[in-house]
């Protein structure tokens, strides 16, 4: 088995977003980050948010959770916490927070435009709370609404009884990031009852037999939650990763294609994140 980055590279230049070429660039070719941030501000709104179907299952031009996400995760790859759109988002994120932190995962705003079934907005706090203090946590950045974050992350995580889904992986990342490693070390056990026999978890709710593999549970070499996996659970994982470029040079990803606009922009988003775990583990 092997990576066909030469594929790879003409699938996302023939088929992806200006965005994730520009990625691609940085990635493989060690490019500059500027076109990264040009390509990020097209997304961005004049209240610090971002919308636009930046996150593709969310495709208002409103500001919305999951688009703010996506953006502190490019943020996050170029290690730009000097961007001025790292600490506008997090105002925007304070902004539509409650009180205690957490986060809505859903905004009114989506109403009316074209969405995935499960982005409905609600006014209840969500498992994006977890992703954007994780993502804010890795870029260093300190900020008045992170403290309030992380203090509802931790009684969410201590409170858990049944975690599952999207919740394992969002809470994951948090442990992964937050700088309290023996803490993080301690809490990542209370998921390990969601982790079935094959290492996955299935999502509830989602198409049959939807489920999360290990890779989308603890995608980074020495992090906390890689303690809920054996050595050949991961290595398994990441020849399954390696075995599911298909021939068109790009990867698929295995939740709801609702749409051909979010369908082709999830596979450029997919791809490039499969060639960046493969990286990481030492097979592209």
């Amino acid at each position: 088995m092997s990576v066909d980055l030469s594929a790879a590279r003409q699938f996302i230049e023939s088929t992806a977003r200006v965005l994730e070429r520009h990625q691609l660039a940085v990635l493989l070719d060690d490019g500059p980050i500027e076109p990264v941030l040009t390509a990020l501000k097209a997304y961005h709104n004049a209240d610090g948010g971002f919308g636009h179907a930046l996150e593709p299952d969310v495709r208002c031009p409103g500001s919305q959770p999951s688009a703010a996400l996506s953006a502190l995760d490019v943020l996050a790859d170029l290690d730009a916490a000097h961007d001025s759109m790292v600490t506008e988002v997090a105002d925007w994120i304070a902004a539509i927070a409650h009180p205690d932190g957490g986060v809505p995962t859903v905004l009114p705003s989506a109403h009316g435009h074209p969405r995935a079934p499960w982005m409905e907005p609600s006014p209840e706090a969500g498992f994006l709370t977890y992703a954007l203090a994780a993502r804010l946590w890795r870029l260093g950045v300190r900020h008045p609404w992170l403290e309030k974050a992380t203090t509802w992350c931790w009684n969410q995580i201590d409170a858990i009884e049944e975690p599952g889904g999207y919740t394992v992986v969002f809470a994951l990342q948090f442990l992964d990031a937050v700088p309290d490693p023996a803490r993080a070390a301690a809490a990542v056990d209370r998921f390990r009852s969601a982790i079935r026999d094959d290492g996955t978890v299935a999502v509830e709710g989602g198409m049959e037999n939807e489920h999360l593999k290990p890779l989308h549970l603890s995608p980074r070499p020495g992090t906390p939650s890689r303690a809920l996996f054996g050595d050949e659970t991961i290595a398994a994982d990441v020849d399954r990763l390696e075995r599911e470029q298909l021939d068109d040079g790009g990867w698929d990803f295995h939740f709801l294609h609702f749409s051909p606009g979010q369908t082709v922009e999830w596979r450029g988003v997919v791809t490039l994140g499969a060639i960046r775990t493969l990286r990481d583990h030492g097979r592209a």
